[in-house]
């Protein structure tokens, strides 16, 4: 009986982490196999539904992931621009400690600002040092450029610290990882420190196998069900029945109930066109939707699942409703329990088991003809129709295994 008081006692206290959270990270193009620098976020935050949106109204055309019910793009959280800059974010709370100031949860407007304007690292380093006072943030600003550089800003709302991922001393396996602490803020606060264990050991394999890529990333840590602290694998979890329900705690694993995006987005090669820079977007809770790689040079014609139909986006919604299935108990702290058998069971028939065929096509399709694109000067003229094939198959596949 005290075991599993304290088991709910824990589940309790761990429930209460903030929802705004999220983990990232940068790769250094020394340490990816293509020599490409890479970011990525699991975006974390009670606004689940989420779609992406082009600008083009600055110095630079853009394009980002927003929520949806903000149909302007006053914010975007993960994005870049025309010049191949590109810019994320994670909060972190262990800046700012004793805080009297009112102006704050700005980092999706400021990130929205910055790529208007900003070309490269530096220039964003410009823009911080100059941007009026007080930012409204705490938070760790990723951002990476055309020139190859990567950086990570820890930014309060007067000061900042920069983390260059080039830099050996700082990033010695070529990559900095950060959820919802910042390396630079008090040591004893802050929250994310067991998905940054969980994250730092998964890209730390990655690294020595030379597989830091951007489908590892996106298949292997975003859906991560792997714990590192209590060292269980909820994949390895399920029944042979998949009409039984498993439930497990799934608490402070990457994948989180409050994620609702993961976004990675491979830059370019020092003088390679940064129409290349590719947005790899899994849009919705990421067990229960499939990757859509994203080109800004495509304008405003952009796949029609990923942007907004009305109040959605319609593969955000599919994402949605099949997570229902996941996470049946709707009482207090039923988001911390997942049904496992939903998602993997033994007869195959788990959700991430109908889903990854489609995601490994998806991933296979788009890096042959990007592959093949870098050396075609008129690759824009094709992905249009490579577009419209992945809006057919996607839909098409939902509707074939889900009904949806």
């Amino acid at each position: 009986m005290k075991k599993i008081i304290a088991v709910l006692i824990l589940s309790m206290v761990l429930s209460d982490l903030p929802a705004h959270a999220c983990t990232s990270i940068i790769v250094s193009g020394k340490a990816t196999p293509d020599g490409r620098p890479i970011m990525w976020k699991n975006r974390d935050t009670d606004t689940y539904q989420n779609a992406i949106m082009y600008f083009n109204d600055g110095k630079y055309a853009s394009m980002g992931l927003i929520d949806s019910d903000d149909p302007s793009g006053k914010s975007v959280w993960i994005g870049y621009n025309s010049a191949g800059f590109a810019i994320m974010n994670t909060v972190s709370y262990n800046l700012i400690m004793k805080d009297t100031i009112d102006v704050r949860d700005r980092e999706g407007i400021i990130m929205r600002e910055a790529l208007k304007q900003c070309a490269t690292v530096d220039e964003f380093e410009l823009f911080l040092r100059n941007h009026a006072k007080p930012l409204g943030v705490e938070t760790n600003f990723g951002v990476i450029d055309a020139k190859g550089c990567a950086a990570f800003f820890e930014v309060s709302n007067f000061t900042y610290k920069k983390l260059d991922v080039n830099d050996p001393a700082i990033a010695p396996m070529g990559y900095v990882i950060h959820t919802n602490f910042s390396f630079t803020g008090d040591a004893n606060s802050g929250s994310g420190q067991i998905r940054y264990k969980t994250a730092e050991d998964l890209f730390y394999q990655a690294a020595q196998q030379k597989n830091l890529t951007v489908r590892f990333i996106l298949q292997d840590v975003s859906r991560s069900l792997w714990h590192s602290l209590t060292k269980t694998d909820l994949k390895k979890s399920f029944s042979e029945n998949p009409a039984e329900q498993i439930f497990m705690n799934f608490t402070d694993f990457i994948p989180r109930y409050f994620t609702s995006s993961a976004v990675a987005i491979q830059g370019v090669k020092t003088g390679e066109n940064t129409d290349y820079t590719t947005m790899w977007t899994v849009l919705g809770f990421p067990l229960t939707s499939v990757v859509t790689p994203l080109w800004l040079c495509m304008g405003k014609n952009q796949p029609s699942l990923v942007t907004l139909n009305k109040d959605f986006a319609p593969l955000c919604n599919k994402a949605i409703a099949l997570k229902q299935q996941l996470f049946p108990i709707k009482k207090s702290y039923g988001e911390n329990y997942i049904n496992i058998n939903a998602l993997y069971n033994g007869a195959g028939t788990g959700i991430m088991q109908k889903l990854k065929p489609v995601d490994d096509l998806i991933f296979e399709e788009a890096t042959k003809r990007l592959d093949s694109w870098r050396d075609n000067k008129n690759f824009k003229q094709e992905i249009p129709e490579l577009y419209k094939l992945l809006d057919q198959i996607v839909s098409a596949k939902y509707m074939d295994l889900f009904g949806l």
